[in-house]
Protein backbone atom coordinates (compact mmCIF):
# COMPACT_ATOMS: atom_id res chain seq x y z
CA UNK A 1 0.00 0.00 0.00
CA UNK A 2 2.70 2.31 0.80
CA UNK A 3 4.18 1.72 -2.62
CA UNK A 4 0.88 2.58 -4.24
CA UNK A 5 0.71 5.73 -2.25
CA UNK A 6 4.34 6.57 -3.17
CA UNK A 7 3.57 6.42 -6.86
CA UNK A 8 0.91 9.07 -6.92
CA UNK A 9 3.00 11.29 -4.68
CA UNK A 10 6.04 10.95 -6.94
CA UNK A 11 3.78 11.62 -9.93
CA UNK A 12 2.46 14.69 -8.16
CA UNK A 13 5.96 15.80 -7.35
CA UNK A 14 6.99 15.35 -10.96
CA UNK A 15 4.01 17.34 -12.14
CA UNK A 16 4.81 20.03 -9.61
CA UNK A 17 8.46 20.16 -10.71
CA UNK A 18 7.43 20.39 -14.37
CA UNK A 19 5.01 23.18 -13.51
CA UNK A 20 7.75 25.09 -11.71
CA UNK A 21 10.12 24.57 -14.63
CA UNK A 22 7.56 25.94 -17.09
CA UNK A 23 7.00 28.95 -14.81
CA UNK A 24 10.75 29.48 -14.55
CA UNK A 25 11.15 29.18 -18.33
CA UNK A 26 8.30 31.70 -18.86
CA UNK A 27 9.94 34.06 -16.36
CA UNK A 28 13.28 33.53 -18.08
CA UNK A 29 11.75 34.31 -21.47
CA UNK A 30 10.13 37.46 -20.11
CA UNK A 31 13.28 38.54 -18.35
CA UNK A 32 15.41 37.93 -21.49
CA UNK A 33 13.03 40.10 -23.52
CA UNK A 34 13.15 42.77 -20.83
CA UNK A 35 16.92 42.52 -20.68
CA UNK A 36 17.19 42.90 -24.46
CA UNK A 37 14.92 45.95 -24.30
CA UNK A 38 16.97 47.44 -21.47
CA UNK A 39 20.16 46.68 -23.39
CA UNK A 40 18.83 48.47 -26.49
CA UNK A 41 17.80 51.47 -24.37
CA UNK A 42 21.22 51.54 -22.70
CA UNK A 43 22.96 51.33 -26.09
CA UNK A 44 20.79 54.18 -27.40
CA UNK A 45 21.63 56.31 -24.35
CA UNK A 46 25.32 55.48 -24.75
CA UNK A 47 25.18 56.50 -28.44
CA UNK A 48 23.37 59.75 -27.55
CA UNK A 49 26.00 60.52 -24.90
CA UNK A 50 28.78 59.72 -27.37
CA UNK A 51 27.25 62.09 -29.95
CA UNK A 52 26.96 64.82 -27.30
CA UNK A 53 30.59 64.28 -26.30
CA UNK A 54 31.73 64.54 -29.95
CA UNK A 55 29.69 67.72 -30.50
CA UNK A 56 31.08 69.25 -27.31
CA UNK A 57 34.62 68.40 -28.39
CA UNK A 58 34.02 69.91 -31.85
CA UNK A 59 32.60 73.07 -30.28
CA UNK A 60 35.63 73.33 -28.00
CA UNK A 61 37.97 72.97 -30.99
CA UNK A 62 36.05 75.67 -32.90
CA UNK A 63 36.15 77.98 -29.87
CA UNK A 64 39.88 77.38 -29.50
CA UNK A 65 40.45 78.26 -33.18
CA UNK A 66 38.29 81.39 -32.94
CA UNK A 67 40.07 82.52 -29.79
CA UNK A 68 43.45 81.94 -31.39
CA UNK A 69 42.40 83.88 -34.50
CA UNK A 70 41.06 86.75 -32.37
CA UNK A 71 44.32 86.81 -30.44
CA UNK A 72 46.37 86.88 -33.65
CA UNK A 73 44.21 89.73 -35.00
CA UNK A 74 44.64 91.63 -31.73
CA UNK A 75 48.42 91.33 -32.12
CA UNK A 76 48.36 92.26 -35.82
CA UNK A 77 45.89 95.13 -35.63
CA UNK A 78 46.33 96.38 -32.07
CA UNK A 79 48.18 99.45 -33.39
CA UNK A 80 45.36 100.50 -35.73
CA UNK A 81 43.98 103.37 -33.61
CA UNK A 82 47.46 104.63 -32.79
CA UNK A 83 48.51 104.45 -36.46
CA UNK A 84 45.41 106.41 -37.50
CA UNK A 85 46.36 109.18 -35.07
CA UNK A 86 49.89 109.33 -36.50
CA UNK A 87 48.62 109.64 -40.08
CA UNK A 88 47.54 113.22 -39.43
CA UNK A 89 51.05 114.08 -38.23
CA UNK A 90 52.72 112.57 -41.28
CA UNK A 91 50.22 114.36 -43.56
CA UNK A 92 51.11 117.69 -41.94
CA UNK A 93 54.83 117.03 -42.38
CA UNK A 94 54.37 116.21 -46.07
CA UNK A 95 52.26 119.32 -46.63
CA UNK A 96 54.84 121.46 -44.80
CA UNK A 97 57.66 120.13 -47.02
CA UNK A 98 55.62 120.81 -50.16
CA UNK A 99 54.79 124.33 -48.98
CA UNK A 100 58.38 125.35 -48.25
CA UNK A 101 59.43 128.13 -50.59
CA UNK A 102 62.49 130.29 -50.63
CA UNK A 103 66.22 129.77 -50.89
CA UNK A 104 67.34 131.15 -47.55
CA UNK A 105 69.54 128.89 -45.39
CA UNK A 106 66.97 128.89 -42.57
CA UNK A 107 64.24 127.61 -44.89
CA UNK A 108 66.60 124.97 -46.31
CA UNK A 109 67.43 123.75 -42.78
CA UNK A 110 63.75 123.63 -41.84
CA UNK A 111 62.98 121.64 -44.98
CA UNK A 112 65.88 119.24 -44.35
CA UNK A 113 64.77 118.67 -40.73
CA UNK A 114 61.20 118.00 -41.83
CA UNK A 115 62.38 115.54 -44.48
CA UNK A 116 64.49 113.67 -41.90
CA UNK A 117 61.52 113.52 -39.51
CA UNK A 118 59.36 112.21 -42.35
CA UNK A 119 61.94 109.49 -43.12
CA UNK A 120 61.92 108.45 -39.45
CA UNK A 121 58.14 108.20 -39.54
CA UNK A 122 58.28 106.09 -42.69
CA UNK A 123 60.90 103.79 -41.11
CA UNK A 124 58.73 103.36 -38.00
CA UNK A 125 55.70 102.64 -40.19
CA UNK A 126 57.65 100.04 -42.16
CA UNK A 127 58.80 98.38 -38.93
CA UNK A 128 55.17 97.90 -37.85
CA UNK A 129 53.89 96.90 -41.33
CA UNK A 130 52.11 100.16 -42.06
CA UNK A 131 52.41 100.89 -45.76
CA UNK A 132 51.26 103.81 -47.89
CA UNK A 133 49.06 103.13 -50.90
CA UNK A 134 50.73 104.27 -54.13
CA UNK A 135 47.69 105.14 -56.24
CA UNK A 136 48.80 107.63 -58.90
CA UNK A 137 48.51 106.21 -62.43
CA UNK A 138 46.90 102.98 -61.22
CA UNK A 139 43.34 101.78 -61.84
CA UNK A 140 40.74 102.99 -59.35
CA UNK A 141 40.15 100.38 -56.64
CA UNK A 142 37.01 101.09 -54.56
CA UNK A 143 38.39 98.93 -51.73
CA UNK A 144 41.48 101.17 -51.33
CA UNK A 145 40.52 104.49 -52.93
CA UNK A 146 37.89 107.11 -52.26
CA UNK A 147 37.05 109.14 -55.37
CA UNK A 148 36.79 112.84 -54.56
CA UNK A 149 36.13 113.95 -58.13
CA UNK A 150 36.36 112.86 -61.75
CA UNK A 151 38.13 114.73 -64.53
CA UNK A 152 38.01 114.14 -68.27
CA UNK A 153 41.34 112.98 -69.66
CA UNK A 154 42.59 112.11 -73.15
CA UNK A 155 45.94 110.88 -71.84
CA UNK A 156 44.69 108.32 -69.29
CA UNK A 157 42.25 105.45 -69.53
CA UNK A 158 38.92 105.93 -67.76
CA UNK A 159 38.95 104.98 -64.05
CA UNK A 160 42.68 105.70 -63.71
CA UNK A 161 43.85 107.66 -60.66
CA UNK A 162 45.12 111.06 -61.86
CA UNK A 163 45.98 112.72 -58.57
CA UNK A 164 46.09 111.88 -54.85
CA UNK A 165 44.72 114.42 -52.37
CA UNK A 166 45.56 112.31 -49.34
CA UNK A 167 47.52 109.06 -49.14
CA UNK A 168 45.86 105.85 -48.03
CA UNK A 169 47.47 103.37 -45.64
CA UNK A 170 47.33 99.64 -44.90
CA UNK A 171 48.19 97.93 -41.60
CA UNK A 172 49.22 94.29 -42.18
CA UNK A 173 47.18 94.33 -45.39
CA UNK A 174 44.05 95.80 -43.76
CA UNK A 175 42.92 99.24 -44.90
CA UNK A 176 43.12 101.84 -42.14
CA UNK A 177 42.50 104.85 -44.38
CA UNK A 178 41.50 105.00 -48.06
CA UNK A 179 43.43 107.21 -50.46
CA UNK A 180 41.45 110.29 -51.53
CA UNK A 181 41.91 110.51 -55.27
CA UNK A 182 40.90 112.22 -58.52
CA UNK A 183 39.81 109.70 -61.14
CA UNK A 184 39.93 110.02 -64.94
CA UNK A 185 36.77 109.74 -66.97
CA UNK A 186 36.36 109.45 -70.70
CA UNK A 187 36.61 112.80 -72.51
CA UNK A 188 33.17 113.48 -73.93
CA UNK A 189 33.04 114.85 -77.49
CA UNK A 190 31.52 118.27 -77.63
CA UNK A 191 28.69 118.90 -80.09
CA UNK A 192 30.48 121.98 -81.52
CA UNK A 193 33.63 120.12 -82.63
CA UNK A 194 32.65 120.22 -86.30
CA UNK A 195 30.92 116.86 -86.50
CA UNK A 196 27.24 117.13 -87.36
CA UNK A 197 24.89 114.21 -87.32
CA UNK A 198 22.00 114.20 -89.75
CA UNK A 199 19.18 112.87 -87.62
CA UNK A 200 16.80 112.58 -90.62
CA UNK A 201 19.12 110.30 -92.60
Amino acid sequence: MSTEQDLPESQAETDQVEGQESEVSEQTEVSVEELQKQLEEAQKKAQDNWDKALRTQAEMENMKRRTQKDLENAHKFGLEKFAKELLGVIDSLELGIQAVAGDSPEVAKLKEGSELTLKQFEAAFKKFNIEALDATGKPFNPEHHQAMSMQPSNEHAPNTVLNVFQKGYLLNGRLIRPAMVVVAKADEQRPDDGIKIDEQA
